[in-house]
């Protein structure tokens, strides 16, 4: 009798921020490309169905995009481009109003695909697009792990709760983690995620975790203009030295307690404690 082996699922990160303007996208490239400097195999997943820019990013050209998958007019592995260090690339539309809000069928097309990913690689990273849309919450509910991106402007603060607050509500028992960004050191870090994880106690009964932050570094804007990661651009500069280090972090984490892996009802594992991260020093 010959046993069956078993699925292999890669873990989903989703990264998230309420508002715009916070460097989201930037810590999710930077942060898959660390992964991939890793050894783990990646997909980057852009789900800012209406206005894509990871491609843009990255200095990349892809003829075909994610709404093509939506549509039913191409498969996912037809729209798929290699990123650096390999990590795959799926882009999004821009400037396509019909997908800023996705109907059944079309859902149902991105979870099917997005579970049939996740079984070739490690990490499967998708980055929302901001604020608390039906798609952006839809979209965080297939992650295992949400990473909230913030930084210390207080509006930033203010919306990243609210995202938590509506996440919570969607999915009581996804794990979201704050990331900050843009600031001097983790003193800095830690205020901005104290706030957030003091109200989230207060208010929504729940504890966040702290991944850690990004550190305000010149050299990120730069490498933005050159359109590729600061990671591949200036790896030794502070802000690089922090995506090591989240994504060293972000890679040995365990699963998260009592959620089922999931990105549909075909593809579950049982899940075990997840290993506690310390603070960003």
């Amino acid at each position: 009798m010959t046993t069956a082996l078993p699925i292999t699922l890669g873990t989903v990160l989703a990264t998230a921020s309420g508002k715009g303007g916070v460097g989201k996208t930037n810590v999710a490239v930077n942060l898959a490309v660390s992964l991939a400097q890793l050894h783990r195999s990646v997909a980057l997943v852009d789900a800012d169905f209406g206005l894509g820019n990871v491609d843009v990013l990255l200095g990349l050209a892809p003829e075909h995009h994610l709404g093509h998958v939506l549509t039913g007019e191409k498969a996912l592995n037809e729209i798929i481009v290699e990123g650096p260090h390999g990590v795959q690339l799926v882009p999004a539309a821009s400037g396509v109003r019909e997908l800023t809000a996705l109907e059944p069928l079309q859902r149902d097309r991105l979870v099917t695909s997005l579970a049939r990913l996740r079984r070739s690689v490690d990490f499967l990273m998708i980055d929302t697009a901001a604020g608390i849309s039906d798609n952006v919450i839809d979209t965080l509910t297939m992650a295992d792990r949400v990473l909230l991106v913030t930084n210390l402007d207080p509006a930033a603060i203010v919306d990243a709760y609210a995202t938590a607050k509506v996440m919570t509500a969607a999915s009581p028992k996804a794990e979201i983690g704050i990331i900050v960004n843009g600031v001097r050191d983790a003193q800095e870090a830690g205020l901005a995620f104290r706030q957030l994880d003091v109200a989230a106690a207060k208010f929504l009964h729940r504890s966040l975790k702290y991944y850690g932050y990004v550190a305000d570094d010149p050299l990120v804007r730069q490498a933005t203009l050159a359109q590729r990661p600061v990671v591949a651009h200036a790896p030794q500069c502070a802000a690089s030295r922090c995506f090591r280090i989240l994504a060293a972090r972000i890679a040995g984490l365990g699963p998260v307690p009592g959620r089922s892996r999931r990105l549909s009802t075909s593809t579950t594992v049982t899940t075990e404690n997840a290993v506690e991260v310390p603070r960003c020093a």
